[in-house]
């Protein structure tokens, strides 16, 4: 195997034709590990010095990214991985399965041999199945790190039924009769339409809408969007994954005001609930965000998609809705 380390931003480019290839062979096949969303955090938020390492075999073909960068934390040198941590929920080794335990073994001997670069590791949003979670750590413990893995937050998922009234049955009866007759009502007293962004659309004009209603949902999130560095990554991750037709964005109009949006992402037979945005204070008695999520969710299991995932947050609404937690780690190193 030939380990190759890349400390300039041209790596994007002259990985690009081969990074998203390896991402549907490996364990690590989430839309944040794509080059589009890799790339495009990096641009946006660069906190660091980027040090991406490559492993390729002895055919010369990349079997292996440890997409990293060295933050410095108030003098202390800060092994992260790109994208950690707060717009992007899951991040990790990206490993051809085939060469899982090899390519392992390579990264943390690399580790081990160039420390100079870096005092500690801190390896954040790791997904509780991954092979980085079940092995990695032993292999850095046997070349002289300190390692452990802790639990740093919950991702609650729907295991997705075949049909919607088996859905339904499933969640509590008092959450189906809310779900339901949330529904009935919005349905009853508004003309309530769902709008999903396609090639039909103004996708500007609609970019623009969401963003709007993101920054009225919330006090944070509205600060979160005073963030030039935020707003710029969402004005240009957006665009990005509607072109490799991976964005569900959608919106309730109700009588013709757009009240509720979600941000979904369609990848890999499941459907990722990135961010939201509602009207707070008109048609609040119709329940919009929940009534929008439900026909999500219904269209999500009709166009037979497995997972619907509501990432990071275990915020009550998820659960009602009938998630159950997954976890994501931190790996600590030292």
């Amino acid at each position: 195997m030939k380990i190759t380390t890349y400390m300039q931003e041209n790596v994007f480019d002259e990985l690009h034709a081969e990074w998203n290839d390896l991402v549907t062979r490996s364990a690590s096949n989430t839309i944040f590990s794509t080059w589009e969303w890799q790339s495009t955090w990096w641009k946006h938020y660069q906190p660091g010095d980027l040090h991406i390492v490559a492993c390729r075999d002895d055919a010369d073909t990349l079997i292996g990214i440890g997409a990293w960068f060295v933050h410095d934390v108030e003098g202390e040198r800060v092994l992260r991985t790109i994208g950690c941590v707060d717009v992007t929920d899951y991040v990790d080794l990206i490993v051809d399965h085939a060469h899982l335990d090899a390519v392992h073994a390579e990264f943390a001997a690399y580790l081990s041999d160039n420390r100079r670069y870096f005092d500690r590791i801190n390896l954040c949003n790791i997904p509780e199945a991954s092979p980085t979670c079940a092995g990695f750590p032993r292999l850095l413990e046997l070349r002289g790190f300190n390692a452990e893995l802790v639990v740093q937050e919950v991702c609650p998922i729907i295991q997705l039924p075949a049909d919607w009234e088996t859905f339904l049955n499933s969640l509590d009866k008092k959450e189906r009769h809310e779900i339901r007759r949330k529904i009935r009502r919005a349905e009853g007293e508004a003309a309530i339409e769902v709008l999903i962004v396609d090639e039909s659309h103004d996708r500007e004009h609609w970019f623009a809408q969401f963003i709007a209603l993101m920054r009225a949902s919330h006090p944070e999130k509205a600060k979160f969007l005073d963030d030039p560095q935020n707003l710029a990554f969402f004005q240009a991750i957006l665009p990005l994954i509607y072109e490799n037709g991976w964005l569900k964005l959608s919106f309730l109009i109700v009588d013709g005001t757009p009240s509720a949006a979600y941000c979904d992402f369609d990848y890999d037979q499941r459907i990722l609930v990135y961010n939201s945005g509602l009207l707070p204070d008109k048609n609040a008695h119709l329940s919009t965000g929940i009534v929008l999520l439900a026909y999500n969710i219904r269209r999500a299991i009709e166009t037979g998609h497995h997972i619907f995932d509501f990432l990071r947050g275990n915020e009550t609404y998820k659960y009602r809705m009938g998630g159950q937690d997954t976890r994501v780690f931190k790996l600590k190193a030292q």
